[in-house]
């Protein structure tokens, strides 16, 4: 294999996955967005003048063969075993290259160097409330790319398992190692920025079914990254770690299937909502209709804060309605039996009053 050759071979993986990440990167972050835009092509040539290329190429062209100094190369005689051509390289010896330790070393140094910058960048705006730069706003840097980092983490993960594989070449190497536990770190704060983004546009935006799920997929991706160390440093096999995730992933799939999300965001939203808390978005009372009948404590205290809702209050019996065929046509759940004690007890205090 030719030098030249090689160097593509050992530089193509990382320049390929590095503009991957700068591509999420300015995704989700509106400064890094600014600095590629400026790397547009458009905006450069408006600063050169093609005159002056011309020109100066031209000069180049006249003075270089006066300049110009071939220099000799030192020739280096070599017993040939075999005579005639030089085979060309095996695919093998070509992937052994491609995923070789020098790829993995160069790939480290430029993804830990690019996720440095994504850190310290949410470690000024976001962590630090710095002020950000001319024509952005903090808003549009807290609310936006949290799914896009994700995805960034996710795509380490991957990397990660592949460069680290049980048995493979850089899995002793006393280089490498650390620089994967700082880069899977990087990933881990990356995570907890995408999580601090979500949580003050749920601030604003109040919580949803999707943002719960968002919350929870973060969650587990912290935990499958950690995961990932931890199969690193114990010497653990994939099949322990895709075991860790599944039962990982068992729990809080069991633990999503105890809880009322409904009546969570139903409180949750109405806490947090200019009619009880003085600050954020009005309630959406449509949102919470959507919820079904365990949203009804949350919508009753709504509609005791507009009185004059004949509406609301319409659509509230409906929705008593259907808690009460639900309960009578449908199997009996803890739930729905709780819920109808509290509406029965309603109703009964209702007339006194």
């Amino acid at each position: 294999m030719s030098g030249f050759t090689r160097g593509i071979v050992l530089w193509l993986m990382p320049a390929v996955m590095s503009t991957v990440f700068v591509a999420l990167f300015a995704a989700a972050n509106p400064v890094i967005e600014q600095w590629v835009c400026l790397l547009n092509p458009k905006l450069i040539f408006e600063y050169i003048s093609v005159a002056r290329v011309l020109f100066w190429t031209m000069m180049l062209a006249l003075v270089w063969p006066f300049i110009h100094v071939r220099w000799r190369r030192r020739t280096i005689a070599t017993t040939m075993v075999v005579d005639g051509p030089v085979p060309p390289p095996l695919p093998s010896q070509v992937s052994a290259e491609f995923l070789g330790p020098s790829t993995i070393l160069r790939s480290l140094i430029l993804f830990n160097l690019l996720f440095a910058a994504q850190s310290i960048l949410d470690g000024i705006y976001l962590w630090g409330h710095v002020a950000l730069p001319a024509n952005l706003t903090y808003a549009a840097y807290a609310h936006r790319g949290a799914y896009s980092l994700i995805a960034t983490a996710l795509l380490a993960a991957a990397f990660v398992l592949v460069a680290m594989r049980p048995g493979g070449p850089v899995e002793k190497s006393k280089v490498i190692r650390p620089l994967v536990y700082l880069w899977v770190g990087q990933n881990v704060l990356l995570v907890a920025s995408s999580i601090l983004r979500l949580d003050l546009y749920v601030e604003i935006y109040m919580l949803t079914y999707w943002r719960i799920a968002a919350f929870i997929w973060m969650g587990l991706v912290t935990l499958g990254l950690i995961l990932i160390v931890a199969r690193i440093v114990l010497d653990k096999s994939n099949q322990w770690l895709v075991g860790a995730n599944l039962i990982a992933l068992t729990i809080a799939l069991y633990g999503c299937s105890l809880m009322n999300f409904d009546a969570f965001i139903a409180d949750y939203n109405l806490s947090h909502s200019n009619e009880m808390s003085g600050k954020g978005l009005s309630i959406d009372a449509n949102y919470l209709l959507t919820l079904g009948p365990q949203a009804l404590p949350a919508i009753d205290k709504v509609i005791a804060h507009r009185p004059g809702d004949n509406c609301l209050v319409s659509r509230r019996d409906r929705l008593v309605e259907v808690q009460r065929q639900d309960l009578a046509w449908r199997s009996w759940g803890f739930r729905t039996w709780r819920l109808q004690r509290r509406l029965d007890a309603l109703e009964k205090v209702r007339p006194a009053g």
